[in-house]
């Protein structure tokens, strides 16, 4: 089949393409990087010169950038953002009034498209150029695109030459059988998600979680400062034969491959293979995948499931939190009631790690931070801020880690685990959450203080 000709038939521009979206539709961005530029301000631009076009629902999920249609004038009246997993941007949309999360485990989102959802209005995501078979892969993001395009009454792929192609194997790339339209971009440069360099408290994180990673151990690390430090000093490290199977690829593990330490031979599974979801990082990391046999994308329902996770011996799951509590429940995605982030694999990666034979999972904080008002805030608390959304539960946490040390809390009774708890929480906070503790119930006169 010529697929020049079927290429040509339905490419149109932005302007035209973004005519297909009605007042009251859900319209899906897709996930990350897949989340559309052009078509965004074509629509933008649309929604503003009519405003009765009103009641649009997005969908989308760290976001990369500030949506244009959430940069209008009438932004409140005429839509609303539905995010997956906050970035900064979404939760400045939250913030706003505009923006909305969806608790869900990463995980089970393909299956919500196809079970829950069951139908999206239209679908505009990016793309990279349709190879000679007629595909166009999705690039940095398997994720949940493929069930999201499955059950959308219109598909318009957005071509960018930059985008890279990202192997894998099912659920990578879609057919232009099952595309409506085309519009092409002119090569806006994949945008950046620098890791930033780490602070004293990340890098004292890191030389506490290092020695706990054998020899020819799997990867996942969580997106944030911690988990790019433990990337940073895993690579300058005497350890080898290591492997990666995350949700998200950052420019960590470029740095770990480049230092020769990756070598996927010892995976019990995808053998050879950096496995992962989505990935997001600075052009260092999107050069590094292209076309690279090496890297594997997978949508996130195998990605992020537990029980693939388990097959891989030595699985070390690295991520960061906001606040535990003094009986080890743990709030990743909110302080109180304003949200933060998502539920995303953290608790998969947990409960996969742990089943894994000789895997273990990490969870790490600073001890403490500085109020407003400057006083010592301790992250350790007796009880979670009212609002908290708890993201993995008391009998799921393993090893605990802040700057002051690491605990393992697995199977510890509740005035065990406040024993180990205080014994890592900030020096100037320790004899109040004693007390704390003491005014609860769980604490034991024979504990060290």
């Amino acid at each position: 089949m010529n697929y020049e000709k079927e290429y040509a038939k339905k490419l149109t521009t932005p302007e035209e393409a973004v005519k297909i979206v009605k007042s009251g539709d859900w319209v899906d961005y897709g996930w990350c990087a897949n989340h559309p530029r052009v078509l965004d301000k074509a629509l933008a631009e649309r929604m503003i010169k009519e405003p009765s076009l009103t009641d649009l629902k997005f969908r989308g999920g760290v976001a990369l950038w500030m949506p244009e249609v959430a940069k209008i004038p009438n932004a409140k009246e005429q839509m609303c953002w539905n995010s997956w997993h906050a970035s900064g941007y979404e939760r400045k949309l939250t913030d706003n009034g505009i923006g909305y999360y969806a608790p869900l485990r990463f995980s089970e989102l393909p299956r919500n498209y196809r079970d829950n959802i069951k139908h999206v209005d239209v679908t505009f995501i990016q793309v990279a150029p349709m190879d000679k078979h007629g595909y166009f892969n999705f690039g940095l993001s398997a994720s949940d695109i493929a069930a999201v395009i499955e059950v959308s009454e219109k598909v318009v792929v957005e071509v960018n030459p930059l985008m890279p192609v990202v192997l894998g194997g099912t659920e990578v790339s879609v057919h232009i059988d099952d595309v409506d339209l085309i519009v092409e971009n002119e090569g806006i440069p994949m945008a950046d998600l620098p890791s930033g360099a780490p602070s004293e408290i990340d890098e004292a994180v890191a030389k506490l979680i290092v020695p706990e990673i054998p020899n020819g151990a799997c990867l996942q690390l969580g997106i944030g400062g911690m988990p790019n430090a433990v990337g940073a000093m895993i690579a300058k490290s005497d350890l080898k034969d290591l492997s990666v199977h995350t949700e998200m690829y950052v420019d960590g593990f470029v740095d770990i491959a480049n230092a020769g330490k990756l070598t996927c031979a010892q995976k019990n599974i995808d053998k050879g293979r950096q496995v992962f979801t989505f990935a997001a990082g600075t052009k260092k990391l999107y050069d590094y995948v292209d076309n690279n046999p090496a890297i594997m994308a997978a949508p996130v329902d195998y990605v992020n499931d537990a029980r693939v996770i388990a097959q891989i011996d030595n699985f070390m799951s690295i991520n960061n939190c906001i606040e535990v509590d003094l009986t080890g429940q743990v709030a990743s995605e909110s302080v109180g009631h304003r949200h933060i982030s998502g539920a995303g694999g953290q608790l998969d990666f947990m409960l996969g790690a742990y089943l894994s034979k000789g895997g273990k999972s990490f969870l790490c904080c600073s001890s403490a931070f500085k109020g407003h008002d400057g006083e010592i805030k301790s992250r350790i608390v007796p009880t979670l801020t009212p609002g908290d959304a708890i993201t993995a539960t008391r009998t799921n946490l393993n090893y605990f880690v802040t700057e002051y040390g690491i605990v393992n809390l697995k199977g510890m009774t509740t005035w065990q685990r406040a024993e180990k708890l205080i014994s890592v929480a900030h020096p100037d906070v320790r004899e109040k959450l004693i007390k704390d503790a003491e005014s609860i119930g769980i604490w034991r006169n024979s504990n060290k203080r």
